[in-house]
């Protein structure tokens, strides 16, 4: 039986719930901020609803039911984030994961049921080692200058990401990249990020969400995307792909390095998402460890299980988390708020559809402006320290991939300690970090490495 303070209603004690269990006092947020923050992180990552499907689309799934379950399990692993991990963390199926699950698929290597099984048990192997309590461990033996150097250089990540969306950086064939031209687009979402940067130097609450709002109504006004001929689409049916995995199918030995490629993806992927996020949404305890790592990591495990199932790749944390947090997401009613519009995407997905790329492309810019602050965390002046970091936040860019760019800031970490003499300054799980990096861009390499092999006399 609960007993309330005297002359505290049955109402005023509901009322005070939510506060409670989300800690909002503690975490010096209110109800509106993370309203604000979670409606911020959903709008930045919404593409996810209509890119996800389109890259599983080529191996045969049915593409309305892809939309249908990317929502789904979106809403449920971010939600479970909120309540469980208390974090204003999202989680949706992974960029990049989608693309190997579909290159799994299309190469002849194994049917859409087969590569489901593969995730699914990825997963699996995931979970365990989050209850031996091994991710955690490998977390905080990441030094403060490499934790500061994945902030920064998921910041880079986000920017390159906003800055092609807008179109302001395009695709080259000699230079790899270039300057875009300036179209009508461009001027739309430079106008958003101009609101965007006058509202922060007016530390205006909800900036990102008022600058995507700018953009999108410019866009509408002035014929760039149409508006929607329905506003509320009832077309939700997840059959054709729903629990149809085979996990019996994926239990070959000829799948192991496929089913540990995902797993060291997510693996480093999240870690280094999670990282990056809880320390700028300030979740740290009095001993500088993250609050509530072990359920956020339990969290993501069981979201790509539970996903499989449903019938997606793998789901993992999303750095556009950063974007909500940036708006003063604390707490895990963010993640709610974001999980629920998810929820409500199912409904409303020719609306979500309406905003276009460029008009979410200035916030990715802005959040990576303010993760770019890490840098200064980063003591240049040893090369021990700063050369990981160098290469850690230049490889999350330039490989377009935050598990890629982990893995060599974590091994070179390790190997200049080693040459230095400073051996002794890394911690026993560091190594063990190394090891499993040099094993994570081994198997990436494998199929290159087999192929000189063969053909060199």
């Amino acid at each position: 039986m609960m007993i309330r303070p005297y002359g505290q209603t049955a109402r005023d004690a509901r009322g005070e719930m939510p506060r409670d269990y989300f800690e909002l006092d503690r975490r010096r947020t209110n109800v509106r901020v993370e309203v604000v923050a979670g409606t911020t992180t959903f709008l930045t990552m919404a593409y996810i609803i209509f890119t996800h499907p389109n890259i599983l689309e080529p191996t045969g799934m049915d593409k309305t039911a892809l939309i249908a379950v990317t929502c789904i399990i979106s809403a449920l692993a971010t939600i479970a984030t909120g309540l469980f991990g208390k974090a204003p963390i999202a989680m949706a199926p992974g960029l990049g994961l989608n693309s190997i699950f579909t290159v799994l698929v299309v190469s002849g290597k194994m049917d859409w049921q087969t590569a489901l099984g593969v995730v699914f048990l990825s997963g699996v192997f995931f979970l365990v080692l989050t209850l031996v309590g091994l991710r955690q461990r490998i977390v905080e033996a990441i030094p403060g200058s490499l934790i500061a150097a994945i902030g920064v250089g998921i910041g880079l990540f986000i920017t390159f990401i906003g800055l092609t969306d807008l179109g302001i950086v395009v695709a080259d064939p000699f230079t790899m990249v270039s300057a875009g031209p300036i179209t009508a687009k461009v001027l739309i979402g430079l106008a958003g990020l101009l609101t965007m940067v006058f509202l922060e130097s007016r530390n205006v609450r909800g900036s990102l969400l008022i600058g995507i709002a700018v953009s999108t109504l410019l866009a509408a006004a002035t014929g760039q995307v149409a508006l929607p001929e329905r506003v509320i689409s009832l077309d939700v049916n997840i059959r054709p792909i729903a629990f149809k995995l085979n996990i019996l199918g994926a239990l070959k030995w000829g799948f192991m390095g496929s089913i540990f490629t995902l797993m060291f993806v997510d693996m480093f992927d999240s870690i280094g998402t999670l990282v990056a996020c809880c320390h700028k949404a300030d979740m740290l305890d009095e001993r500088g460890k993250i609050r509530g790592l072990d359920r956020l990591l339990g969290v993501d495990a069981v979201a790509t299980m539970i996903g499989a199932l449903l019938g997606t790749s793998t789901t993992t944390s999303f750095a556009e988390s950063a974007s909500g947090i940036e708006q003063g997401g604390r707490s895990g009613l963010t993640a709610v708020v974001t999980g629920v519009l998810f929820l409500v995407a199912l409904l409303f997905i020719p609306v979500v559809a309406m905003v276009p790329k460029y008009a979410t492309a200035p916030a990715l810019i802005m959040v990576g402006l303010f993760m770019m602050r890490e840098v200064k965390r980063i003591d240049f002046g040893d090369l021990a320290e700063a050369f990981p970091s160098f290469i850690l936040i230049v490889m999350i860019a330039l490989s377009y991939s935050i598990s890629t760019g982990l893995a060599f800031g974590f091994v070179s970490f390790v190997v200049i300690n080693l040459v230095s003499g400073r051996a002794r300054q890394v911690r026993p799980a560091m190594w063990v970090i190394a090891v499993l990096s040099v094993t994570f861009l081994s198997l990436e390499q494998l199929p290159g490495l087999i192929e000189w092999f063969v053909v060199t006399p």
